[in-house]
């Protein structure tokens, strides 16, 4: 049975999806046809037409696209050049996490925590340097306190927001569909600011050092109470008086420019410089290019070139990367959903306070042996 749809729907939802005719030809040969309305599709073939724009089925019987809006604000800016609308992948995280903050709330009220003394503690107002004091301190990140690797310093730092009271989710994939891959170029993270389920997701298609970076922004973000959706430009000048604060407070709490500018400044090769920089700090080496420039020792013009330089050099390697991120499933999936939230779930459901199929979908499992081993590993068993 054929059915009836508008050429426009199906248009719509491809261009939605960032996909191409020849991208879907493959499953749908007459996809051409269907989208100059030569030819009706057959319910099964738009059912699947859907799954594979992920787009929701009963959206292809509209006669109009519906206003898509992206439900938080908006700091992202793409290198000041603005941004396109927003993936089916962005949409589905944003709504995913909200669905967990909303069940983390409750949870938290019910067993009566206290509302997380960081959230809206602070304001652009205040200077960056004290902005930064404060959240270095209340985060025990110290340079001397980051351990050996980027990697071991981004565990430290989102175990020390955790026992703060933030959700930190970090994943590279929307929910645990690691066919659909999210795009660090579309976004870098973003922050759900409430007062007893702060949340921040962090795009984990990025590299290590950009996610220490990208975590300590948003993390600016609830400390100052403001949610927000960025692309964690440190050379971006259209951000807005918000953005560039919390860009600022961030450089400054990983790479503070009154402690680190005989480092910033030394007589050696940019290239150099950058490496051993970022690795000292455990930065990335965008953000070493910023301070550079913010200690002087470049101009604008030339702090902008190189900056598209490098870049390029880092979007190519996670290019590369293919946003792969392997390990075990039980550390990736706590962290996936965080662990402070995943002990919360596995700890109501085993109480008699959440239905298991609840507990399943939230955590992202399929099995009832599946989610005792994670209720082991996370001592809450």
């Amino acid at each position: 049975m054929r059915v009836e749809v508008e050429p426009e729907m199906l248009v719509w939802a491809r261009q939605r999806s960032g996909l191409t005719v020849g991208d879907l030809g493959h499953r749908f040969p007459r996809l051409a046809d269907w989208e100059r309305g030569e030819r009706l599709p057959t319910l099964k073939q738009l059912e699947s037409y859907a799954q594979a724009t992920h787009t929701p089925v009963g959206f292809l019987f509209l006669s109009e696209p519906p206003a898509e809006s992206i439900p938080i604000p908006d700091f992202r800016t793409m290198g000041d050049v603005g941004v396109r609308r927003a993936s089916p992948d962005l949409l589905e995280t944003i709504y995913l996490c909200e669905q967990r903050q909303e069940w983390y709330r409750d949870f938290a009220q019910l067993n009566g925590e206290e509302p997380v003394a960081a959230v809206g503690s602070l304001d652009v107002a205040v200077p960056v340097v004290d902005a930064a004091s404060v959240m270095r301190s209340a985060l025990r990140f110290s340079v001397g306190e980051r351990g050996g690797s980027w990697s071991d310093a981004f565990r430290l730092l989102a175990q020390r927001a955790e026992d703060l009271g933030v959700l930190v989710m970090v994943s590279g994939v929307v929910g645990s569909n690691t066919h659909r891959r999210l795009d660090p170029a579309e976004f870098r993270g973003f922050a759900l600011v409430d007062d007893r389920a702060p949340l921040v997701f962090l795009n984990g298609a990025d590299t290590k050092a950009a996610q220490i970076f990208t975590l300590v922004h948003e993390l600016a973000h609830v400390w100052i109470g403001g949610t927000a959706l960025d692309d964690i430009d440190p050379a971006a000048e259209r951000g807005g008086a918000t953005e560039r604060w919390c860009n600022q407070v961030a450089a400054e709490v990983l790479l503070p420019l009154a402690a680190g500018r005989d480092d910033l400044l030394a007589d050696e090769p940019l290239t150099d410089k950058l490496e051993r920089v970022a690795r000292r700090y455990k930065v990335s080496t965008l953000v070493v290019l910023r301070r550079v420039h913010d200690a002087g020792g470049l101009t604008w013009d030339a702090y902008r070139t190189a900056y598209r330089a490098e870049l390029d050099r880092i979007m190519g390697i996670v290019e590369a990367r293919g946003g792969r991120s392997g390990g075990n499933f039980f550390n990736t999936q706590p962290a996936r959903v965080s662990r402070r939230f995943a002990r919360a779930v596995v700890t109501s459901t085993l109480e008699g306070q959440t239905l298991h199929r609840d507990a399943f979908r939230m955590l992202g499992l399929k099995k009832a042996t599946t989610f005792q081993e994670m209720a082991a590993r996370l001592g809450t068993s």
